[in-house]
């Protein structure tokens, strides 16, 4: 006599429930992030086609990423440093300083510089005085997704000056001038520039969106399978007699 057990399928309610719940979620996050990664795919696209100019285009026309090459010359004394910056696991800030070319003012994104604990004692920032040429990819400036706590109050007689992030409206009050809305991208290559000018069009690669698209789906099919595994029940032993 042979004896066997029997598997039944009976799912629970409130498993059904929570599992399709778990597993809409995890499909719309990796959706979310699928788009988010063909969305990057654009940006950078568009980014490495914007073409070059030698002239400031005007501002509606201006598209990110398009690469500049201008003379003209910098403030020497007025530069704004946006703090909480990390550059190969240190913290510091990015230099922004005024440049002039053409009638216009424009901010210059010159690079990293190393700041200690003591934000009373601000990095030295040594710029190049007279006319030159800089060449840089123009760039919108951080936006309110990166910025980090709250905007302070700038002066116009204090220096250089240590913010949270840059804010054309904030500094071009403290600097009395109008500047130009978007700012520009200091090539590596060009002078006058500090650290860490490997500039990338995105914050996050169409690659890493596409691995956390794959951690969400993973998620939901595990989700499923447990399910399945969960809904499986033993039933009664039953016997066969053997020929």
């Amino acid at each position: 006599m042979t004896r066997f057990t029997t598997i039944s399928f009976r799912p629970s309610k409130p498993g059904i429930v929570l599992s399709l719940v778990l597993i809409v979620l995890f499909v719309t996050l990796g959706n979310w992030q699928r788009d988010r990664a063909n969305n990057k795919d654009e940006l950078i696209a568009a980014y490495l086609s914007a073409g070059q100019s030698r002239t400031l285009p005007d501002p509606a026309r201006a598209k990110p990423g398009l690469h500049l090459t201008v003379r003209g010359q910098f403030d020497s004394q007025r530069h704004t440093l946006a703090d909480n910056r990390v550059y190969q696991g240190k913290g510091g800030v990015h230099v922004y300083t005024p440049f002039k070319t053409n009638g216009r003012t424009m901010l210059v994104n010159r690079g990293w510089l190393e700041l200690g604990a003591d934000r009373s004692k601000l990095p030295g920032v040594e710029t190049p005085h007279g006319a030159l040429e800089i060449s840089g990819r123009i760039s919108e400036v951080p936006g309110v997704g990166r910025r980090l706590g709250v905007a302070l109050v700038m002066k116009n007689d204090q220096w250089p000056q240590l913010v949270t992030y840059p804010d054309i409206e904030r500094i071009s009050a403290a600097l009395g001038q109008k500047l130009y809305p978007l700012v520009l991208l200091l090539d590596a290559e060009s002078a006058g520039g500090f650290e860490g000018r490997d500039w990338q069009p995105v914050y996050l690669s169409p690659e890493k969106h596409r691995a956390y698209a794959f951690q969400w789906y993973a998620l939901a099919v595990a989700v499923f399978a447990g399910w399945i595994l969960m809904s499986l029940r033993r039933g009664k032993s039953l016997a066969e007699n053997e020929p």
